[in-house]
């Protein structure tokens, strides 16, 4: 018989609750420990997972002896400090939230931390597992190589969250650290190849502007390009825009080589799609091959259970499925390392580094 895996969650605010319900749709899981300090928060978590036990701290939390494993969905600005926690008093196998940290100076503690922390550390970069853009990347070789890669996300503007922590770059990183970490990383496994220059131009026109707390205005961005340039010589483009929920399709990317182009069409959660419009979007895959000319168009529909269960189009099931299948010996090593995760903030903060000074930025790559 299989041995029940027993997990505890840090933070379960929308992305913990969510993370809650992928793991109640594993066999031989069970949620053990919560620590959420938000009331609300704590009861609709509880609601979720009755037999957890509720706790105060994450220090209370590590001390629950029926753990296998931690789960960091708490808010950005507080990853790292909760990560070094955990390695001082007890390490245990780490799922944590994207973005892994948001403050530069962090980047050499999680450096740090790489090589003195003996258990695996999973960054939790979702974006892979979507099935549209699982199934493009597993047809890439029919392009012949990469060349050029885009990513176009139109969607809807950030939501609230507990002590509205996102509405500030300090808690945040930036826009372009927060929300597309996800793309940043899928450029690097994409192209497996590292970036070398970053050049972005964006800003905050429309979002928030008329928001305040504590007499503060909102600084978030919401809108902007990113161009990179890889060690590779293969280029990416990414395209933002929070202002646009109107759109068929809240992902849109390319990929083309010498040989073909495979774009991933992904509509957004399904709970924001009106009634009025029918049935929401189904996901497609398009393989325009150069010769002979002609795409193929493949629909790529997910599981309505997991489309139920989060806002991610069925991929958070699929990254706790490879977790739970790393942490029972199936596989030897997270899908997303420490180092993805580093790289993946390294870029956002080059692109909010080059939206404020209008400058290109360096960064040291390699091939891999």
């Amino acid at each position: 018989m299989t041995r029940t895996i027993h997990y505890g969650l840090i933070g379960c605010g929308m992305m913990g609750q969510e993370h809650l319900h992928n793991i109640a749709l594993l066999e031989g899981t069970r949620v053990a420990a919560i620590f959420e300090p938000d009331a609300d928060m704590a009861k609709a978590a509880q609601e979720i997972a009755p037999d957890a036990v509720m706790v105060a701290s994450v220090h209370e939390l590590l001390a629950v002896e029926d753990l296998d494993c931690l789960v960091i969905s708490s808010p950005n600005h507080l990853h790292v400090d909760q990560i070094d926690q955990i390695a001082r008093t007890r390490p245990l196998p780490l799922l944590v939230e994207k973005p892994l940290f948001t403050d530069p100076g962090d980047a050499a503690r999680l450096e740090v931390l790489q090589h003195s922390y003996h258990q695996p550390i999973w960054v939790a970069m979702e974006y892979r597992y979507m099935p549209p853009i699982a199934a493009l990347i597993s047809e890439v070789q029919a392009t012949g190589g990469v060349k050029m890669l885009s990513i176009r996300e139109h969607r809807f503007p950030f939501l609230e969250k507990v002590g509205d922590w996102n509405r500030f770059n300090r808690n945040t990183g930036g826009t372009f650290v927060e929300k597309c970490c996800h793309f940043f990383d899928l450029m690097r496994l994409i192209l497996q190849s590292d970036p070398v220059r970053v050049t972005a131009s964006g800003g905050q026109a429309v979002n928030h502007l008329d928001e305040s707390y504590a007499g503060e205005v909102p600084d978030i961005l919401d809108h902007g390009y990113v161009i990179v340039d890889f060690a590779s010589g293969a280029r990416a483009m990414l395209e933002l825009c929070m202002f646009a929920e109107g759109s068929r399709y809240q992902e849109e990317i390319s990929v083309i080589g010498p040989e073909a182009k495979i774009e991933a069409l992904v509509p957004g959660p399904g709970r924001f799609w009106p009634d009025h419009l029918g049935e929401p979007p189904v996901p497609q895959v398009i393989v325009s091959p150069r010769d002979p000319k002609g795409p193929v168009v493949k629909d790529i529909p997910v599981d309505p259970t997991l489309l139920a269960a989060g806002d991610h189009n069925g991929s958070t099931f699929y990254q706790h499925q490879g977790f739970l299948a790393m942490l029972r010996g199936e596989k030897h090593q997270p899908d997303v390392t420490l180092q993805d995760g580093l790289w993946s903030v390294r870029m956002g903060l080059a692109a909010q580094r080059s939206i404020e000074t209008g400058e290109t930025v360096l960064l040291g790559a390699s091939t891999r």
